[in-house]
């Protein structure tokens, strides 16, 4: 108690104090270190841990906005073709209307498609359909909400048409071959070369003049044979368009479509 007394009022044990603190010193980083050692490894865990998780959260969010993009892409490209397709509409001078595809039928034998358009919207058999690139086929049969078309690849299906550098007059056949059509009765003498421009005649009063169908991709003259074998790709991607072009000629009088443009 004395000792406590004399250095609670002179400070006289400071140097001792300071001394045995110096001399514990290396037993309490003795105790300590594997508390610390525990305490970093816990942190480490726990820190791996919280990375982890971390990462499966950024990696979901990297998902999800992979497929935001992926759809703000596809919009985009719709966007696009719709452009593309009301610059079309601006120009033609004949009623158009646009409508989706609803089914495709790409079958050799039978290239057909279904649109989300009927005779409720005015639309008549063999009328025409158009893209932004050119003539894609004509309607076969109209129902009250939808219809089926005829493409121009279909075997069936024979589109007059024109060369534009020369006037010179075809039909252009259908293969079955989405990207081939073939030109019928052409004389050997005839001026027509690979990569000629064809258009719609306008014979046979279904599909208006002057628009573009296909492009001339081969000419052959075998020998002994009276007529060029012809074959051009169509403009328009039939096998690729998602939307297309109801066009309602002057000489059609169907019920005119409550949505339509001029």
């Amino acid at each position: 108690m004395a000792l406590m007394a004399l250095d609670h009022r002179f400070n006289q044990l400071q140097t001792v104090r300071n001394v045995l603190t110096l001399l514990a010193y290396p037993v309490q980083v003795v105790i300590d270190a594997p508390i610390r050692l525990g305490s970093r490894i816990l942190d480490s865990f726990s820190s791996h841990e919280q990375l982890v998780l971390e990462n499966r959260l950024l990696r979901s969010e990297l998902s999800e906005l992979r497929a935001r993009q992926l759809r703000f892409e596809a919009l985009k490209m719709e966007n696009e073709r719709l452009r593309a397709l009301l610059n079309t509409s601006g120009q033609a001078t004949e009623q158009v209307q646009i409508a989706k595809l609803l089914s495709v039928d790409l079958d050799p034998f039978r290239q057909q498609i279904v649109i989300n358009k009927g005779s409720l919207d005015g639309v008549y058999a063999g009328q025409p359909l158009i893209n932004a690139d050119g003539v894609i086929g004509q309607i076969l049969t109209p129902h009250w909400t939808s219809s089926t078309a005829l493409l121009i690849s279909d075997p069936g299906h024979a589109l007059p048409v024109i060369v534009a550098r020369t006037g010179l007059r075809s039909l252009a056949v259908g293969t079955g071959n989405p990207r081939r059509l073939n030109l019928r009765h052409i004389p050997p003498q005839e001026d027509i070369e690979e990569g000629d421009l064809l258009l719609t005649s306008g014979l046979g009063g279904r599909f208006p003049a002057d628009y573009p169908v296909a492009r001339i991709v081969s000419v052959e003259h075998q020998p002994g044979q009276p007529f060029l074998l012809v074959s051009a790709e169509p403009l328009a991607a039939l096998d690729r368009s998602r939307e297309v072009l109801l066009l309602w000629t002057e000489s059609s009088e169907p019920e005119e479509p409550p949505d339509a443009a001029e």
